[in-house]
């Protein structure tokens, strides 16, 4: 690629040199076919699951985070039942329990549109085959709504209390919460925000999302620096408001970055955090491997642990 050794220098070494990220763990069997990745453990077992954007929501299993990876299937082989263009083609899954089900978040929209919806399935096992498709959450978007947000990567919490939330968001106006909807998070001069996840550590919530150009690589590549990276806010507060470490507020800029590119990684993003059994919490992302290749199918699935010892994510 004419711009290999442009981005190997400028953007993979140096960050890694200045900002000390640690490379990604092991991963073995099924790698790639990561983009927009979700995890979740059963508990009855053992077993992982990854959930991620394409191929009607592609499941892999393992025994551990690190592998090995097994393709089982799509978890909605049938799609969405919502009727938006791109119910073929859905995105953005975030798997988590509640009671005796597994619930799966998934977006149904096209790229670079506003006419979105976030859908929701449910389980009582993660197995590819038990799946139910419940249509849509009745959080949409439309270029004729006049709405601020665009409706897709929903992610679910819950402030310990009884009270849930989804979290959602994807540029226009940034990143949302549900309910009666408002803002959580907006960068009035850079409106590439989205994938928002919020997971509780201590006594503070922390919003990471991506921010930046995350497709395309291969056709066409960002400015130095303006790929995908992760980013955090935080606050003692499910709802917040969230600041970033230097106390600006996430709805007017802010934000801490938690990764970016380095080494042979770029375009770090997607990203949740799960509270791992062995390792504690881990941040688990996709990534293009510079030695591999740039486009979208070769978006490799990279996890680190992070600690939160100065109160802030470092990996």
């Amino acid at each position: 690629m004419v711009r290999f050794f442009h981005l190997f220098g400028a953007v993979a070494l140096l960050p890694a040199l200045v900002l000390g990220y640690s490379l990604p763990e092991a991963c073995s069997g099924v790698c790639n076919n990561a983009h927009d990745p979700s995890i979740i453990r059963r508990s009855s077992d053992g077993t992982y699951f990854r959930f991620s954007t394409g191929g009607k929501i592609a499941v892999h299993t393992a025994s551990s985070l690190s592998g090995p990876w097994t393709y089982q299937g799509a978890a909605l082989p049938s799609g969405s039942s919502i009727n938006l263009t791109g119910n073929q083609d859905l995105w953005a899954p975030d798997v988590f329990k509640l009671g005796s089900y597994y619930y799966l978040y998934y977006s149904v929209s096209s790229f670079g549109v506003q006419d979105s919806a976030i859908g929701v399935a449910r389980s009582t096992s993660l197995d590819v085959g038990t799946w139910t498709d419940l249509g849509s959450t009745g959080v949409a978007s439309s270029s004729t709504s006049g709405v601020a947000y665009n409706t897709i990567d929903g992610n679910f919490i819950s402030d310990g209390s009884g009270n849930y939330f989804m979290t959602f968001g994807s540029f226009w106006q940034g990143i949302h919460r549900n309910g009666e909807v408002y803002q959580v998070a907006y960068d009035p001069s850079d409106s590439a925000m989205e994938g928002p996840f919020v997971f509780q550590y201590g006594s503070y919530y922390y919003l990471f999302f991506s921010k930046g150009q995350c497709c395309g690589y291969d056709s066409s590549m960002p400015p130095s620096g303006n790929e995908y990276r992760i980013m955090v806010c935080r606050s003692t507060s499910a709802v917040g408001p969230f600041v970033d470490q230097s106390g600006t507020s996430c709805r007017n800029g802010g934000g801490t970055v938690v990764l970016a590119s380095h080494d042979w990684v770029y375009g770090p993003g997607g990203q949740g955090v799960y509270q791992d059994p062995t390792y504690g919490p881990v941040l688990y992302y996709h990534y293009v491997d510079t030695r591999i290749g740039y486009a979208d199918g070769q978006k490799q699935f990279g996890w680190n642990k992070i600690s939160f010892s100065t109160g802030w994510p470092v990996v």
